[in-house]
């Protein structure tokens, strides 16, 4: 493992103080893995204060000196420096109640959660690895220290966090780990709502559907409201998933952009309350788009979403039956009410949506390609959406007569016929028309 001189010299300077010193967890993890570190953490067999005096010539941050950690500033940036160490008294599922310094290395790996971040270099002393984590790296493994059981009674946000690494590096659960994470998820009601919404956008944003079916559980302990679509016959014969498999199968189609992904990810969540039969037998989810709006932002508010986003999401679940036809005079207009970037995401939901059915129903796609040619045409034609894009303004209008709401309405009506290519956006055919519509006024 090679690593950054500016770490390389901390580790040397413990060493050299008569104390063990390696580079641990993550950093190592993904070093095995063959991939750059974005940061690094380093644990010592050095007490606190010691620690602190190794690098009395360093501005330090102190502000995690109770839990044995120095954060020394170095050119590289701060190199957080923590004694080995064990920990227990977890009463909020998320906090040590206390945490007692250890001389060992293999005590302090004891206490952390997956075998493949439970390991630790040193230049000097080279590989600690007791759990076996380059092993399950190497067998795409991910397995939790010791029981599972208590390692994730010990943090609650290991059994969100453990669903993101196995996304992330494509890690299999060992079949104890996995069990434990499932049956805990009644845990996660006390953690902080922002850390689980925070740890939710890492795994949305990479997970695959196999991913999110994998941990079902799990995404459902997080947001109960999507546990009822698991194994949901939506008695359709448009879809061949249940609800939520084919919800999953929808957030891996979308681009991995944050907004979509949690549009995706709740498109469908107003279904359950709106299911009704037919006579026929056949299911029908009408009013579906409006009440899963409404449910997805009681959702990303009690997660504290930003608003932003929660925002954005709401209205793209709320559009999302809103059909999208290759015809240029209906683009034009939902570009105009839309704007080409809401526009774009919806048809990108939309396209997921409709490709993840499971039916194999190729001709339901065919209108997409076609969608994207014209809207490609439109945006190369620089059509007039807007009305700050016709070519004419209200002071045009003015200077013609027009006073008050006779100025917007007129406008209005311009831009209406310019989208219906019944008028061009030229100033003085712009102007002609509005001098006619004042002459037909009663």
């Amino acid at each position: 493992m090679i690593l950054p001189d500016y770490v390389a010299r901390c580790l040397d300077r413990l060493e050299q103080a008569g104390f063990a010193a390696y580079a641990v967890g993550g950093c190592v993890r993904d070093a095995v893995l063959g991939l750059t570190p974005h940061d690094y953490d380093l644990c010592t067999a050095a007490l606190p204060e010691q620690t602190r005096a190794v690098f009395q010539d360093h501005s330090l941050i102190l502000a995690g000196l109770k839990h044995g950690t120095v954060g020394v500033i170095t050119e590289g940036g701060v190199v957080e420096i923590t004694t080995f160490r064990t920990e227990g008294g977890y009463t909020d599922s998320r906090h040590p109640g206390w945490v007692e310094f250890v001389p060992r290395i293999e005590e302090d790996l004891a206490r952390r959660d997956f075998t493949v971040n439970a390991m630790a270099y040193s230049p000097k002393r080279g590989f600690a690895d007791p759990f076996g984590g380059r092993e399950d790296l190497n067998n795409h493994i991910l397995r939790a220290v010791g029981d599972p059981e208590t390692r994730f009674r010990e943090d609650a946000l290991r059994i969100l966090r453990g669903a993101r690494f196995a996304a992330r590096f494509r890690l299999m659960p060992e079949e104890k780990t996995l069990a434990a994470m499932c049956r805990l998820t009644p845990l996660l009601e006390d953690l902080a709502r922002e850390r689980v919404f925070e740890e939710l956008c890492k795994l949305i944003a990479l997970a695959d559907a196999s991913d999110l079916l994998r941990f079902g559980p799990v995404v459902a302990g997080a947001i109960p409201e999507l546990g009822v679509q698991m194994g949901f016959d939506q008695r359709s014969p448009h879809h061949a998933y249940d609800l939520y498999t084919h919800t999953c199968h929808v957030v891996e189609a979308v681009p991995e952009d944050l907004t979509l992904r949690w549009a995706a990810l709740l498109h469908d969540v107003g279904k359950p309350g709106c299911f009704t039969l037919d006579e026929t037998g056949r299911g029908h989810f009408y009013g579906h788009a409006d009440a899963g709006a409404t449910l997805a932002d009681s959702i990303l508010r009690r997660l504290k979403a930003p608003t932003a986003l929660r925002e954005r999401a709401v209205l793209l679940i709320g559009l999302h039956m809103t059909r999208l036809e290759p015809d240029k005079r209906i683009l034009r207009r939902r570009l105009s009410r839309l704007g080409p970037e809401l526009l774009e995401q919806l048809l990108a939901l939309q396209t997921a949506d409709m490709g993840s059915k499971g039916t194999g129903n190729a001709e339901e796609m065919e209108q997409f390609p076609q969608i994207r040619q014209i809207l490609e045409e439109i945006y190369a034609e620089n059509a007039c959406l807007s009305l700050k894009d016709l070519a004419v303004n209200g002071h045009d209008l003015m200077a013609l007569g027009f006073t008050g709401q006779a100025i917007g309405a007129c406008l209005n009506r311009l831009l209406e016929l310019v989208m219906e290519e019944a008028l061009p956006n030229e100033r003085t055919a712009l102007l002609a028309a509005a001098v006619e519509f004042e002459k037909s006024k009663p």
